[in-house]
């Protein structure tokens, strides 16, 4: 897993490439958590993402579960696969994918 962040004033986008699995979703999940209180607004750019397992969608979940309290928008920009996979596992109504 690749995570690049790049802050364009108060937006956070979070870019990952590569595979978000098991082993490194925990590493994920708080890359993100570091950044909490310092954004209006999430971007998680995973165009790039080739694989993301259920443990990774645990993740996408918690993040929006954490932010939609606090009014603070997750958008979540995928490809046909990961797209797919959301879909599949019926997220594609709780999660904001593009």
């Amino acid at each position: 897993m690749d995570l690049t962040k790049q802050y364009n004033e108060k937006e956070l986008t979070i870019t990952v490439k590569g595979k978000i699995d098991t082993i490194n979703a925990p590493d994920f999940e708080n890359e993100i958590m570091d950044e909490m209180g310092k954004f209006d607004s999430l971007i998680l750019n995973l165009n790039d993402l080739e694989y993301i397992s259920s443990s990774g969608l645990r993740v996408l979940i918690a993040v929006e579960k954490k932010l939609s309290p606090e009014n603070i928008p997750v958008t979540i920009k995928v490809n046909e696969i990961i797209k797919e996979i959301i879909v599949i596992s019926g997220l594609d109504k709780v999660l904001n994918i593009e």
